[in-house]
């Protein structure tokens, strides 16, 4: 069970923790995943690429035997220029409303031509 800290001498976010505890035991690190899908292949958008992203996580996590709600850390990289809000609605649809320690970062550009969105994590593997 991992424990959100929110300091009172901090804003609160609905969208994000400030900080995590997690419990000692085993922990996945899921690399940078894009919007591609099965075959490789970029969705088109950054509403696309963005859903599908975050999907191939949580099928890594799966893999490692945890899930969304045991992620500790999430890091978000956008290309600059698109439409972060667009993004951000892209991911809550498959995100929920789970809070965890979150980054967003934009950036010029991804190593995968045509990748708007690159999203990795860091969550427990519960016992």
């Amino acid at each position: 069970m991992i424990t959100l800290v929110d300091p009172d001498e901090l804003a609160y976010s609905p969208a994000f923790a400030q900080g995590v505890i997690a419990p000692a035991g085993k922990t996945v690190y899921v690399g940078g995943q894009l919007g591609t899908d099965g075959s490789g292949a970029m969705l088109d958008g950054i509403e696309a690429q963005t859903v599908q992203a975050m999907k191939n996580v949580f099928a890594v996590l799966a893999a490692a035997g945890s899930g969304p709600d045991h992620v500790v850390k999430l890091d978000i990289y956008m290309v600059d220029g698109v439409d972060a809000q667009v993004g951000y609605a892209a991911s809550r649809s498959v995100w929920g409303d789970r809070r965890t320690a979150i980054t967003v970062v934009t950036t010029a550009g991804h190593a995968r031509p045509g990748a708007l969105v690159e999203i990795d994590a860091i969550a427990v593997v519960p016992e």
